[in-house]
């Protein structure tokens, strides 16, 4: 390896947490909530966005977006009087039967049952 392609490594490498952390922030503002947003919005391809990701974090892009949607609802289900539907799209969901059955898989009961244990 080059004494010029040493150097253009050794500078990309504070580059790299930066950038992840930028998206970081992004995912936690609720900028740009999915993968091809984040990607379009970096300049990188989808597939290199995640890659980059994961190596930075450990855990998959996808993972982390779903984690962060389902405490936002969650939140949102002990701080609001919004509906299950409405808490479905604000925390990201297209379709509130997609959101019940990924917070279902993540806390072990439906949103509103969640709701009303949080209520007692």
């Amino acid at each position: 390896m080059g004494q010029s392609s040493l150097l253009a490594e050794e500078q990309m490498k504070p580059i790299l947490p930066d950038r992840v952390s930028k998206i970081l922030w992004m995912i936690e503002s609720g900028v740009a909530c999915t993968v091809n947003d984040l990607a379009f919005t970096f300049h990188l391809s989808p597939s290199y966005l995640q890659r980059l990701f994961k190596s930075q974090t450990g855990m998959s892009m996808g993972e982390f977006l779903t984690e962060h949607r389902l405490q936002r609802a969650a939140r949102l289900l002990k701080s609001s009087f919004m509906s299950v539907k409405e808490i479905a799209h604000a925390a990201g969901y297209q379709h509130s039967s997609s959101f019940i059955r990924a917070f279902e898989r993540r806390f072990q009961e439906a949103p509103a049952n969640y709701r009303k244990k949080i209520g007692e």
